[in-house]
């Protein structure tokens, strides 16, 4: 093994630069077309039943991700720009849930 790498040099002229995006860009990449929610209750919210009646409810083109963030905070991934622009507005078995955008740069949990 030691053979192997015995006659391995690297020069200044073999090195190569990559560029690609940083860990912040891919992030903000991520959750680009995402809705954070908040449903606006004392009582215990059945996340199972909200995913399932909003999915359908909303219907989707492109998909959609509904994941618990716990709290009553719910994360809301679409997959096409059609689908994000549905409202910031809406209601869950007579609770409120509000919706925020998430901008590029701006944190999930904060």
């Amino acid at each position: 093994m030691d053979e192997v790498f015995a006659n391995l040099n690297i020069t200044d002229d073999e090195e190569e630069i990559l560029e690609g995006q940083s860990i912040d860009e891919e992030e903000d990449e991520e959750y680009e077309l995402c809705l954070v929610g908040n449903v606006l209750t004392k009582s215990v919210v059945h996340f199972p039943s909200m995913r399932r009646t909003l999915a359908e409810v909303w219907h989707p083109v492109g998909g959609i991700s509904i994941t618990d963030l716990g709290e009553k905070r719910i994360l809301f991934r679409f997959y096409h720009e059609i689908d994000i622009s549905r409202g910031i507005l809406w209601f869950f078995n007579r609770h409120l849930v509000l919706l925020h955008r998430l901008e590029k740069g701006e944190r999930l949990l904060q």
